[in-house]
């Protein structure tokens, strides 16, 4: 599974939309939803919300595609993940359209929605930071469905032209690395390690930080940018015979975690410093955990589970109110929109249909007579009738978003809560599991 980034649309939106809704892509239209708008007449209520906006900007809207995997998933499932990621993305704020083509040996999912939002009437900010979101949120409801993702490997950061270089055994940075991982063993001091390099035809560079350059190559490298491990602090420490910083375990602060399974872990297997660290950790995390037992006053095996259980229920009950609330307040300003089309065209509506030429008046108002009868069959759809008043829905807004706010602190109080009482419990488990016919033994004792 792949997602590009948002690519802004800034003229010929029905054109786009047309597009990704051709029938011979998707089934016949089977495979096109839509949200707080309908797929034929989208461009025109993209426009009716960017009207409301203080600054329009210069985009009608953006463009995502979602791909999957060649045979891994059906065209239902991936219209269905579609829209799993458009409404969690978007957050229910901006009218799109989605689509599902078939028309490829892929299955990919195409998502327009409107660059502004119809609940506050501001622009969707597309950056580094949005576009990550989306990826690990595709990424998350892919894994949940059972599908395969793109999982970051050790070029996360690399530009396009030096990931290929790598691939293709061409990369400066590459080289550097591997002739300073062939030299550092026999240098007793960085200083040595430098002028190895010198006479392997580098050019050093001395400043704020040491940089170099192979023969051909047009800039110079600093040695900081190829790693923690070639920082110079890093590489002194090698020479000391020091790990590699990104071989050293993780500092851990004053929350408890688990014990490390030091018989099946593979760097126990392969250092002997790793091993030594880790039993010391272990000793550290067993006294923490028996301090954890003893300060929450718990006694016994089956204590410990309760409060679990009884942790991790407060979390879940919490957890669905705010999913509650949020489809509501999702449903509230779906209905707040199409009040606001229906009051503010209902005189120009009433007006047609007292006119005595219509065809000439729908000429004129065309765009305005579809958005009037579109929000009227949207409102009765959602049971939005007698039509309430905007005084209350905004009233009722306000007390949803204060309670979700309220929930959400005790959601993740809980779910904290419950994820220590989880690490105790895994522990206990652990420092219980001795042979079994000690272990039944043990677990009376701790009852």
């Amino acid at each position: 599974m792949a997602v590009t980034k948002t690519h802004p649309i800034k003229s010929t939106l029905k054109a786009a939309i047309d597009y990704i809704c051709n029938p011979k892509k998707t089934d016949g239209k089977l495979l096109v939803s839509s949200y707080g708008c309908a797929a034929e007449t989208a461009d025109i209520e993209f426009a009716w919300t960017r009207r409301h906006a203080i600054d329009k900007g210069t985009n009608l809207g953006r463009h995502l595609i979602q791909a999957f995997q060649p045979g891994e998933v059906t065209p239902e499932q991936a219209h269905e993940i579609g829209m799993e990621l458009a409404k969690e993305i978007l957050g229910g704020k901006y009218e799109f359209v989605l689509t599902t083509h078939i028309d490829k040996d892929h299955v990919h999912n195409h998502l327009i929605f409107n660059a502004v939002s119809f609940t506050d009437h501001k622009h969707y900010h597309s950056n580094k930071r949005s576009y990550h979101y989306i990826r690990r949120t595709s990424d998350r409801l892919c894994k949940e469905h059972g599908l395969s993702v793109i999982i970051p490997g050790q070029d996360k950061g690399k530009s396009y032209i030096e990931h290929q270089a790598t691939q293709n055994g061409t990369s400066y940075k590459a080289k550097l690395k591997a002739a300073i991982d062939r030299l550092l063993p026999a240098c007793s001091d960085l200083e040595e390690l430098l002028r190895r390099l010198q006479r392997e035809g580098y050019e050093i560079k001395r400043g704020k930080y040491i940089s170099a350059r192979a023969p051909d190559q047009e800039r110079f490298t600093r040695l900081k940018t190829l790693g923690v491990d070639y920082t110079e602090e890093a590489l002194a420490a090698r020479i000391a015979g020091r790990a590699r910083p990104s071989h050293q375990p993780k500092q851990q602060n004053g929350k408890i975690s688990l014990l490390i399974d030091i018989q099946n872990n593979i760097k126990a297997q392969q250092s002997a410093g790793f091993t030594h660290w880790a039993k010391l950790n272990n000793l550290k995390q067993a006294a923490k955990t028996m301090n954890f037992l003893t300060e929450h006053g718990i006694s016994s095996y089956g204590e410990l589970e309760s409060k679990l259980n009884a942790v991790s229920a407060r979390r879940d009950t919490a957890h669905a109110e705010i999913k509650r609330i949020e489809s509501r307040s999702v449903e509230l300003a779906l209905v707040m929109k199409h009040a606001g089309t229906y009051r503010q065209l209902k005189p120009l509506y009433d007006r047609y249909r007292k006119s005595n030429d219509k065809e000439k008046f729908l000429r004129g108002h065309e765009g305005e007579i579809i958005l009037f009868e579109a929000a009227t069959r949207e409102l009765k759809r959602m049971g939005a009738v007698p039509l309430p008043t905007t005084e209350s829905m905004k009233t009722e807004l306000a007390n949803l978003n204060a309670e979700k706010e309220r929930l959400l602190a005790e959601y993740k109080a809980a779910r904290t809560e419950a994820q220590e009482y989880d690490t105790v419990k895994q522990n206990v488990d652990a420092l219980l599991a001795v042979p079994k016919e000690q272990k039944q033994q043990r677990r009376h004792e701790l009852e």
